[in-house]
C-alpha cells in the first residue's frame, strides 16, 4: 500500500464537525471508507480532542 497523504486524511474526514473527539473522527473516517492504516493512525494519535483539520494532520503525520 502507498504511503498515506494529507489528501487521504481530508477525504477520510469529509463532513467532520470540529471541535471533535478522536473517537468521533475515527467513526467519520470509517464511515467514509478510510484505509485501515489511516484509521489506526487516528486511533493512536496523541490528542483526544481536535479543534480543526490542521491539528488532526499534525497528530497523524507529525513532522513528516
Amino acid at each position: 500500500m502507498a504511503d498515506l497523504s494529507p489528501i487521504d486524511l481530508q477525504k477520510a474526514l469529509k463532513g467532520a464537525d470540529y471541535p471533535a473527539s478522536r473517537d468521533d473522527l475515527v467513526s467519520v473516517a470509517k464511515s467514509n471508507g478510510a484505509d485501515d492504516t489511516l484509521v489506526e493512525k487516528l486511533t493512536q494519535s496523541g490528542s483526544k480532542r481536535f479543534d480543526g483539520p490542521n491539528e488532526v494532520q499534525k497528530a497523524v503525520f507529525g513532522n513528516e
